[in-house]
């Protein structure tokens, strides 16, 4: 990812937080089968390896699974809110006109070789976790216990879960700050008043100066 000094995150707290707030990654791949890719939630657990583990699973239909059991490296996007820049909002467009639209946006991508496993106690504690973390605000939540445990033995069967120590992380948080202090408040106010959440969201981390 490229990824200006001005822009760049490197505080690895603030990152795996990033990567907890992310419900859905995208897990990349490149090896026999070319480029691949799988939209996947994920867990982090930041005890394991200097930067975190990733755990996961994937259909076993997926052939994405046999690239990473045969050692290709793999990215996983985190990807956090974004917005499409006006240059309407820079005051600097009556000074000068001299701007153009941009987008800002947060990410992170993690890199890493991962470990493959197929055992049933070990891809039955992810699929748990995974549930219970999505599944914590509701008024009753779901628990993998309250379906048939027949039934969930026979899907533990058709997947495949792996581990994906954290080997290079990059943080990118592009929120104008290579804008004048004008023109950041013309962003801020100009996002802060649309109709769309998303930029509303761009906007508080603007008011926020993260």
């Amino acid at each position: 990812m490229y990824t200006p000094r001005a822009f760049a995150v490197d505080d690895l707290p603030e990152l795996q937080q990033w990567i907890r707030h992310t419900r859905l990654a995208q897990l990349v791949t490149f090896g026999e089968q070319g480029l691949l890719a799988s939209h996947l939630p994920l867990l982090l657990n930041s005890d394991e390896s200097p930067n975190g583990t990733l755990y996961g699973h994937l259909a076993k239909a997926n052939p994405q699974w046999r690239e990473l059991q045969n050692g290709a490296e793999a990215l996983v996007i985190f990807a956090g809110a974004d917005a499409y820049i006006s240059p309407s909002f820079y005051p600097a467009k009556t000074e000068h006109g001299k701007v153009v639209p941009t987008w800002n946006y947060q990410a992170v991508h993690a890199y890493g070789t991962a470990e493959v496993f197929s055992d049933a106690a070990r891809l039955l504690g992810v699929v748990t976790a995974l549930t219970d973390r999505h599944e914590a605000r509701r008024e009753q939540p779901w628990q993998v216990s309250d379906a048939p445990a027949d039934y969930i033995d026979g899907m533990l069967k058709a997947i495949v879960g792996f581990a994906l120590p954290i080997e290079r992380l990059i943080g990118k948080r592009k929120l104008s700050q290579n804008r004048s202090p004008a023109d950041i408040a013309g962003v801020r106010e100009g996002l802060a008043v649309s109709a769309d959440v998303r930029d509303q969201a761009v906007a508080r981390l603007i008011s926020q100066g993260v």
